[in-house]
């Protein structure tokens, strides 16, 4: 029997995804359906699921002390956003800093227990289950699954890196009405 093709990584090997910085992420919907609004004149029009896609993206900083999120788009099937990943100076106080690493060899878990709330795993997965059942209970669209598996990110290396990314975000309503990729985005596979 012929197995399935295993799904490439799309975390970068080695990298330690609670540590500070700033990431560019890219959530897309399922089947890249559009469920969030249209563009219209170069700017996003955003329907009820798409303010509810926006107001849980602002939400992300009530809901995890060491995020900050800057620049972002929600478009009619995908989501751009910088989230900045911050020092928790609360989390430091008390015994949360004895906690052991994931996989090192005072993990009892071995690495696959409870997911890290400081991750940015952690923020994402949070972020589409709210969207998704805000979406379901207030949009009429029960069960229907809203994102695909997975999200994209990209870290954010310098303050060039940071611009580009900025324009990008910006740029992209604009190049969803004319088809095509804005420029300085260098970030594809």
């Amino acid at each position: 029997m012929d197995r399935p093709p295993r799904r490439k990584p799309m975390r970068l090997k080695g990298w330690d995804y609670r540590r500070p910085g700033a990431y560019f992420v890219t959530i897309c919907t399922h089947r890249r359906k559009c469920l969030f609004g249209r563009v219209v004149d170069d700017a996003m029009r955003l329907n009820a699921c798409g303010e509810i896609a926006k107001t849980c993206w602002q939400a992300i900083p009530d809901h995890y002390a060491m995020a900050r999120i800057d620049e972002y788009v929600i478009m009619p099937n995908h989501v751009h956003g910088i989230v900045f990943h911050e020092i928790d100076l609360a989390s430091l106080v008390g015994a949360r800093h004895a906690v052991p690493l994931h996989g090192s060899p005072y993990d009892e878990t071995g690495g696959f227990g409870q997911p890290d709330p400081d991750s940015l795993s952690t923020i994402i997965r949070s972020y589409k289950s709210s969207v998704t059942r805000y979406i379901n209970q207030y949009c009429g669209t029960p069960g229907e699954r809203v994102w695909q598996r997975g999200y994209y990110d990209h870290i954010v290396r310098d303050a060039a890196d940071l611009a580009a990314v900025c324009r990008y975000i910006r740029d992209n309503p604009l190049a969803w009405e004319l088809g095509w990729e804005p420029p300085g985005y260098p970030f594809d596979d």
